[in-house]
């Protein structure tokens, strides 16, 4: 940026020391310092957006890459329950299919009871009716 050394620094110390005078060099010097510091601020604080603008740019970069895999994702899942749908209707049709003819004579079993109740409660009842009579 500026190359200003030592030496231009003491000539431009005595020309102001000489043109503003030693009693105004102390305000000077303090508006000038005061000065520096906020352009260094507003330096700092331009950096500081672009790189949030930076940083802005590359998450919406992220986020969309991260929306085209949900898209492809969505859409293989979409094509994937069209082909179960499609497998189970034929499925539903063949099981119709075969209903609609008819059925041969049940067989019997032979030692089987006549009708067996698989959905029969097999376990204790609880509460007063199973509690013993005293």
């Amino acid at each position: 940026m500026f190359d200003v050394g030592f030496s231009e620094l003491m000539l431009i110390g005595i020309v102001a020391l000489v043109v503003i005078g030693p009693e105004r060099m102390p305000k000077v010097a303090r508006t000038a310092g005061a000065l520096l510091g906020r352009a260094q601020r507003y330096v700092n604080e331009l950096k500081a957006d672009i790189e949030s603008e930076v940083d802005v740019e590359e998450f919406n970069r992220i986020k969309s890459t991260f929306y085209d895999a949900a898209k492809s994702i969505e859409h293989s899942v979409n094509q994937t329950r069209k082909e179960l749908n499609a497998t189970a209707e034929s499925l539903n049709a063949s099981i119709t299919a075969q209903s609609e003819t008819p059925a041969a004579a049940p067989v019997e079993m032979p030692n089987a009871p006549a009708q067996m109740d698989l959905w029969r409660d097999t376990t204790p009842a609880a509460g007063p009716a199973a509690a013993p009579k005293t």
